[in-house]
């Protein structure tokens, strides 16, 4: 594999006896020493072929239970295969479990202490580095205390803080940085996007679409232990939400905001000038303003994600001001306004939600929603969503 990928897969499996009932447990003891197979399995994974090369950034996803943990833990060795084959090549720092690999009578100076060695880290270098980790980890005193007594967040802040020193050639992680406060999770998006910008490679399982979107560019989806697609992010994360959208028979939820008072809240939005949450109407073809204005607790400017999602519950089509690369326009006193028009609207009649929804600096969390009623009018009579630009060929053309 010199030269080749860094995660090489192919033909993975992951089964487990069936231990429901009782006297299972018995049955698949009395099966492992006798030196048979058990006789109930479960097929946690089947089938799994795939490659992560230098560079690369790819997301695990799928729903709870598809096998996303499982085959991480497959990939760094924390579980053996029932079946098939997986390679590494190169370092590889892995933020799984809340608390994997920390020794919990250990003080947390002594844990990164524990963790340089396996990584490799002499005593000399470690001491250079150790006022790096303090820094990003930033838990105080608490360095010097046992892991028992630390929060989540902390744990989770002294396991990045070791990994970011370290910078392994691939990082592999779940979603365990979700228990991170704010500014610690602004901190680690920025340092993963640094570390991908240096060449690094990214192993990330996550629910977020907006998050694997953000940070990947590949994608691989998991569903019942076997692999429904892997490719491109956007092909593969959009045929994800459209299976969940089939399965949910036409029925979406609504992104939940941040339990308790916002960081961020949509504080108003007008359409064409018309404010208010009442039902607002526009011609096809016509030009539709938006204007919200999100109001930032912290004073830190934030994102805005807009949607539009059809009455039944079909999302159309979503767009933020981070994926376009545009600032709010400060009004001071904690509010700022976002502008996006549509020009010319090319959706066809029917009745529409347009959301707008308030989201952190990085773009991470979803912290507030507002809807309103658009009916997009007209005499239309194509089917469909929206109007796409087409022409008709004449003969002999």
């Amino acid at each position: 594999m010199n030269g080749g990928p860094l995660v090489w897969a192919r033909g993975l499996a992951k089964r487990y006896p069936v231990l429901g009932h009782r006297g299972d447990r018995l049955a698949a003891l009395w099966d492992v020493l006798r030196g048979r197979p058990p006789r109930r399995v479960v097929d946690v994974l089947r089938d799994i072929d795939f490659e992560v090369h230098p560079g690369q950034s790819v997301a695990i996803i799928g729903e709870n239970g598809a096998g996303k943990s499982t085959l991480l833990k497959l990939v760094t060795g924390v579980l053996t295969p029932s079946a098939g084959t997986v390679e590494t090549r190169g370092s590889i720092g892995a933020l799984l479990e809340l608390g994997a690999g920390f020794h919990p009578e250990l003080s947390g100076r002594d844990n990164v202490r524990l963790a340089a060695a396996l990584h490799g880290i002499d005593a000399a270098t470690l001491a250079a580095k150790m006022p790096e980790i303090e820094d990003f980890a930033d838990i105080g005193g608490y360095i010097d205390e046992p892991v028992k007594h630390y929060s989540s967040g902390m744990v989770v802040r002294l396991g990045f803080a070791i990994i970011a020193t370290v910078r392994p050639a691939l990082l592999i992680t779940d979603e365990v940085l979700a228990v991170g406060d704010e500014n610690f999770q602004r901190k680690c998006i920025r340092w993963i996007d640094d570390y991908l910008a240096g060449g690094g490679t990214l192993l990330l399982v996550s629910h977020s679409m907006y998050h694997v979107q953000k940070l990947c560019r590949r994608a691989i989806w998991l569903e019942g232990g076997r692999i429904a697609a892997q490719g491109d992010v956007f092909e593969v994360s959009q045929r994800y939400l459209a299976a969940q959208e089939a399965r949910r028979a036409g029925e979406q939820a609504a992104d939940a905001p941040v339990a308790g008072l916002p960081e961020y809240r949509v504080a108003s939005v007008a359409i064409n000038g018309v404010p208010g949450s009442g039902a607002v109407s526009v011609a096809m073809g016509a030009a539709l303003e938006q204007e919200v204005v999100v109001h930032s607790r912290d004073g830190q400017a934030p994102v805005m994600l807009n949607g539009w999602v059809r009455a039944d519950g079909t999302p159309v089509y979503g767009v933020s001001s981070e994926m376009d690369g545009v600032a709010a326009e400060p009004l001071g006193e904690g509010r700022f306004r976002f502008r996006l028009v549509f020009d010319p609207l090319t959706l066809l009649p029917g009745s529409y939600r347009l959301r707008s929804s308030a989201l952190d600096g990085e773009g991470l969390r979803c912290f507030d929603t507002f809807d309103r009623e658009v009916t997009v009018t007209g005499s239309a009579r194509e089917y469909g969503l929206a109007r796409l630009p087409h022409c008709w060929r004449e003969a002999g053309e």
